[in-house]
């Protein structure tokens, strides 16, 4: 049996801190953009997000604030990065657990559930 952990209250605190960062649509999605490794600007990502300039901006100090993110200026414009890329393999596990929830209770409402194949 594997040894529990006991998180302080500070430690759960940042870890709470953590999900709130994490439980934003926008948020979710800025990271989806810069999924593949690249750098993009706040210009690029309002392009492609369909946002506005200032929520965008919003969002990115706050991914950057948690560490998710890095930042790099390049003369006026600034770049946005991945910092902590392991952040990809826990929406993954939350993507997972979700899908078998989901598949779980249409088998109860006796529906077939087909499964895409992952790239």
């Amino acid at each position: 049996m594997a040894k529990k952990t006991v998180l302080s209250d500070e430690v759960l605190e940042m870890v709470a801190a953590r999900f709130r960062c994490l439980g934003e649509p926008t948020r979710l999605k800025i990271l989806r953009a810069l999924q593949d490794g690249s750098e993009k600007s706040v210009t690029q990502l309002v392009t492609e997000l369909g946002a506005t300039q200032a929520n965008i901006s919003k969002h990115l100090k706050t991914l950057v604030e948690a560490g998710i993110l890095a930042r790099r200026p390049q003369g006026t414009t600034v770049y946005y990065r991945i910092a902590a890329p392991e952040i990809f393999e826990l929406c993954e596990v939350v993507c997972d657990t979700l899908a078998a929830q989901l598949s779980s209770q249409a088998a109860s409402l006796g529906l077939r559930v087909l499964r895409r194949r992952r790239a």
